[in-house]
């Protein structure tokens, strides 16, 4: 007969009063606690996690349950992920950003802590008895990423004008990229409700934020014609289109900054990538407008840092100064007039 779920949960909260888990009744009064496996807990795991913790996170799930899916999940021992970490490393995918598996043991640890962390959440074990919290995190290197100069920007979006079977639509990633300093997620996400022609603004949705940013209305425009001359017809269609009409996906990126490396030995070398662009446009706002509207431009809230933050918070109205100075076009909500810090960013038809 199954116990009363009512039951079971109050049970859990009288144990968690007391500061009791599980694993102590087992270890202490001797009485044999059968605590799920890892692959019987996996789901659960996965269930509470956010879009973005499965999607970093669900391969080196994945092999925590082949590797240990028939152990209970207070059978893993620091060691074990220690080990898997190291396997990881060795075995990690050469890519244009890698840095010889380090990001891939980092993940592995950072997997784990999740996992054990929801364990701990549930009650299955104590924070103490944590295999994850044992094992260190490789140390994060300072990042290779930097702002791009003018010269490369225009070379960069002189190969994307004149290679490739879309022109259009590559000029126009980029462009948006460079004016609103979004992410690929931020982009690809973006549908037709989230353009706003008239005020000059799109809906970013990334990294469990949302905010409109000031972008030209010439290129609000052109995302808006390029749209429905590929099909987006309801509100909640995607934005960015292939010319079959299908929605693109980050593999577009992946060819882009292919050919242009191809083409440009010195982005290949460099493993220069969209999030180049963010960095080069947040990096032109802080130099000419402050840290304050560089901050806000970026979509990055108050919650780290120091508490000065609160107090230089920058509006829609600033991002919109800086958008339009830095473009060299007027827009709705900016407050002062562009000046001859513009960038020239064209759509060539």
């Amino acid at each position: 007969m199954s116990a009363d779920p009512a039951t079971v949960a109050a049970a859990r909260q009288v144990l968690a009063h007391l500061g009791v888990t599980l694993a102590d009744l087992e270890s202490d009064v001797g009485v044999p606690v059968s605590l799920p496996t890892v692959a019987e807990y996996l789901p659960c795991v996965i269930a509470a996690a956010g879009p973005g913790a499965r999607r970093t996170y669900g391969t080196y799930w994945e092999r925590m349950a082949a590797a240990w899916g028939d152990w209970p999940v207070n059978r893993v021992a620091a060691s074990d992920i220690e080990a898997m970490k190291q396997e990881m490393i060795a075995t990690a995918r050469s890519r244009r950003n890698s840095r010889n598996g380090r990001h891939a043991g980092e993940h592995v640890i950072a997997a784990a802590r999740a996992f054990y962390s929801r364990a701990v959440a549930d009650g299955l074990i104590d924070a103490s008895a944590s295999p994850a919290h044992r094992v260190a995190k490789p140390r994060r290197l300072p990042s290779t990423r930097r702002a791009l100069t003018p010269h490369e920007l225009e070379e960069i979006n002189a190969v994307a004008r004149t290679s490739g079977n879309d022109v259009i639509l590559d000029a126009l990633l980029l462009r948006l990229h460079t004016e609103s300093a979004c992410r690929r997620g931020g982009a690809l996400a973006l549908r037709l409700i989230d353009l706003d022609r008239r005020s000059g603004l799109v809906r970013l949705a990334e990294k469990g934020t949302v905010r409109w940013q000031p972008i030209s209305l010439d290129l609000a425009e052109h995302l808006y014609e390029h749209a429905r001359v590929r099909g987006a017809l309801l509100s909640t269609d995607r934005l960015l289109r292939y010319r079959n009409g299908q929605p693109i996906s980050s593999r577009r990126y992946d060819h882009l900054w292919k050919r242009i490396g191809e083409r440009l030995p010195w982005v290949a070398a460099q493993g220069i990538s969209t999030h180049w662009l963010r960095r080069t446009t947040l990096t032109w706002v802080e130099r000419h407008f402050g840290y304050g509207v560089a901050r806000a431009c970026a979509g990055h809230t108050d919650s780290p840092g120091s508490s000065t933050t609160t107090y230089i918070k920058a509006d829609i109205h600033a991002v919109a100064d800086a958008l339009s100075t830095m473009t060299d076009q007027p827009h709705p909500l900016a407050t002062m007039e562009g000046t001859s810090h513009a960038w020239t960013m064209t759509i060539r038809r």
